[in-house]
């Protein structure tokens, strides 16, 4: 857990973590109930709550499809690679948990350019000796660079799974998203699969928009949401795993009777022809 001890406002720690500023990976951290938080990123994720408390609920609905889609990509599609960009602070069932409980010999890239979240990954995102786990200080608006880098640890002629949970809305433009998605995807071959899970206001409308504004005025990275017919868009050429893109809860649930209630993120799987 991170040194909570009292700074003086404007002054970064000896650890070169600034504790003053509230820090996306660490709120949302807060949000999925880990302890990798500062008192300024629980004001800040209480603060968003308060306007729109189905922020948790997307917080662990997006977990939930990140554990789906992996395990369906190991076990149904026969992956053993994957290339996880915007890796987020380490949490429960992370990306390499999940694909090595199902496959001990898979290899997870994990790619980040924050450095709260290189400083704990690499000391968490332990992977089993069967496989591998590697992390790239990376940045998303360089695929050749992350491609590069990854291609020291995957083996970039075999399928591969292309991870870009809520990492895209980061990127304001969509052309431009699109592109970088499309840049990586062309470096890998057939088979591959590509999951996103990204936010939407296509449920709680006007009350997300407001919460968002709070989180892009929070000093956080800005965040773009983005409608399910923009994140398909992601997904052209690609063919769609069934039930196609939909809100998180409804993406092949534990439990297919009660996925539970539909949330502002929505996400899909898609394979490379």
């Amino acid at each position: 857990m991170p040194d909570s001890s009292p700074t003086v406002p404007g002054q970064v720690p000896s650890n070169g973590i600034d504790t003053t500023t509230a820090h996306s990976a660490r709120i949302w951290n807060y949000w999925l109930g880990g302890k990798d938080n500062y008192a300024v990123d629980r004001e800040i994720g209480d603060q968003f709550c308060g306007i729109f408390p189905e922020i948790v609920d997307i917080a662990r609905a997006s977990r939930g499809f990140l554990t789906r889609a992996v395990e369906y990509m190991a076990r149904e599609a026969g992956i053993r690679q994957f290339l996880d960009i915007g890796t987020g602070l380490p949490t429960h069932d992370n990306t390499h948990e999940v694909a090595q409980r199902v496959a001990p010999d898979s290899r997870v890239v994990y790619v980040d350019n924050d450095p709260l979240v290189l400083a704990h990954a690499r000391a968490l995102l332990v992977g089993h000796t069967e496989g591998g786990t590697e992390f790239i200080d990376a940045d998303l608006h360089d695929p050749d660079k992350i491609l590069a880098a990854a291609g020291e640890t995957l083996d970039l002629t075999r399928p591969v799974g292309l991870m870009l949970m809520n990492i895209l809305g980061h990127v304001g433009d969509l052309s431009e998203a699109r592109s970088i998605t499309a840049r990586l995807l062309a470096a890998l071959p057939s088979g591959s699969h590509l999951a996103i899970a990204d936010g939407t206001n296509v449920v709680k409308g006007k009350e997300f928009d407001e919460a968002i504004a709070i989180w892009n005025e929070a000093g956080s990275v800005a965040y773009n949401l983005r409608t399910p017919e923009q994140i398909a868009s992601f997904f052209d050429g690609l063919e769609l795993v069934e039930p196609g893109v939909v809100s998180c809860p409804y993406w092949r649930p534990a439990v297919a009777l009660n996925p539970g209630r539909e949330v502002d993120e929505f996400c899909a799987v898609g394979r490379k022809p």
